[in-house]
């Protein structure tokens, strides 16, 4: 089966080969970097492992989508998996990524908030933390909501000020490690474990959701076919190649009592450095979360806009102000992340971040899949769609039942508004409104 052409889309395109690849990795190098030394130090080895097959798995499955990308522009996700086996399908895969992105903006806002609680004790009390949070989310719909030429902008200053903390753990690492101060810890005598590296796969996905993030946003980048399927593949090498280092590195050479912390950065410099510059780490954190906060609320809008314009969603979420800024999609988005926080306020952050790591997951790993199959029934590079698919079917059971069968209650859970836009007298694709 071939892939049918759709009709270009006509707003301005405004993000260039920099800015998608600074959404890229800016998405993805959040939170996760500076959090999963401390839960990938338990699997020793076997967390390398598991990050040569995410980065392997990941890289595939970007190809997979830049590619569909190019192969049906000006399709959306959802689009592309409705065209290949109807729109119930294509609803399922577009809403529950959607309330995925959702539930990853809560996630990274929590932990902004947990990294600053380490200068700000007062944020650790649940419903102070709660707040906080509120307050990055709505500050970074206000940026995104002046248009995707400031998202991009600030994508691309807040990349560029998250990689510093990166710099200089990997240039510890060179130094220790080639000193001989740093002893790396020994490879297992057993060697590798399947389950080990099972867990620890699955976790490390989590630091590496966001590659898509420029077919997402594909409505807004200029030239897609070439600049789409570049920054696409530049970002998540770059990004897992960093993780590789610096997640493995920490993990390694730490001693194990020292990773078990909130900031597995700031004790790996504080260890091997000095307490002073270790006091900075926490703002670079929050600022890393930040910047992935960013990224991901403005495709936090995209998702709901394009899913209305293919009648999947009630039409009043189609409307755009005149820069094309998905204005309702944003707000209600955001509102949605907030509620989410204000229900559980009552936890604390750790557990509220690792609640919300997982399920958010889980609930993107159906978009991977649906995008696999996608490209298997327009014979869009096979071959790759194959491995991307098992990969993701792997990953998916990794997780874990919980994770992965919440995710199928929030998918069964859009049908009403399914029905809704479906049998809606006003439907129409129509751009405005």
């Amino acid at each position: 089966m071939t892939p049918p052409t759709a009709a270009a889309p006509s707003p301005t395109r405004t993000l260039g080969l920099a800015a998608c690849i600074a959404l890229v990795m800016g998405n993805m190098i959040g939170s996760g970097v500076f959090l999963l030394p401390a839960a990938l130090a338990p699997f020793g080895w076997d967390a390398v492992a598991g990050w040569g097959f995410t980065i392997a798995g990941s890289l595939v499955l970007a190809f997979v989508i830049a590619r569909l990308t190019v192969a049906l522009p000006g399709t959306s996700a959802s689009q592309m998996i409705a065209r290949a086996y109807g729109p119930l399908a294509g609803f399922a895969i577009g809403w529950i990524y959607w309330l995925s992105i959702i539930i990853t903006n809560v996630t990274i806002a929590v932990a902004a908030t947990a990294n600053l609680s380490s200068v700000m004790p007062m944020l650790a009390r649940p419903g102070v933390g709660a707040l906080c949070s509120i307050g990055f989310l709505w500050a970074m719909t206000g940026i995104n909501l002046i248009g995707a030429r400031a998202a991009g902008m600030t994508q691309i200053v807040t990349t560029i000020i998250k990689l510093i903390p990166i710099a200089v753990v990997l240039v510890l690492l060179m130094v220790t490690v080639g000193s001989g101060t740093a002893q790396v810890a020994p490879f297992p005598a057993e060697g590798l474990t399947g389950a080990g590296i099972t867990a620890s796969a699955a976790l490390t996905l989590w630091a590496l959701l966001g590659f898509e993030s420029a077919s997402v946003a594909a409505d807004k980048v200029r030239d897609p076919a070439r600049t789409i399927p570049r920054a696409t593949l530049i970002g998540t090498a770059a990004t897992g190649l960093i993780y590789l280092l610096v997640c493995s590195g920490i993990a390694l050479t730490l001693p194990a009592a020292e990773t078990q912390t909130g900031s597995p950065f700031g004790a790996f410099v504080s260890h091997y450095w000095s307490p002073g510059p270790a006091r900075f780490i926490a703002l670079f954190v929050a600022i890393s979360c930040l910047g992935a906060l960013n990224g991901w609320t403005l495709l936090m809008g995209e998702v709901p806009l394009a899913m209305a314009r293919a009648g999947e969603l009630p039409r009043w979420l189609a409307g755009t102000d005149a820069r094309g800024t998905p204005v309702r999609g944003l707000i209600l988005s955001t509102a949605l992340a907030s509620l989410l926080l204000v229900a559980n306020s009552l936890q604390g952050l750790v557990a509220l971040f690792t609640a919300m790591a997982l399920l958010a997951t889980s609930a993107t790993l159906w978009l991977y899949v649906g995008c696999a199959l996608a490209s298997m029934r327009f014979r869009v590079v096979v071959p790759a769609a194959v491995v991307g698919l098992g990969y993701a079917l792997w990953t998916l059971w990794g997780a874990g039942i919980v994770a992965s069968g919440s995710s199928v209650l929030l998918m069964a859970a859009g049908l009403p508004f399914y029905w809704w836009a479906r049998n809606s007298p006003h439907r129409s694709n129509n751009r405005s409104g």
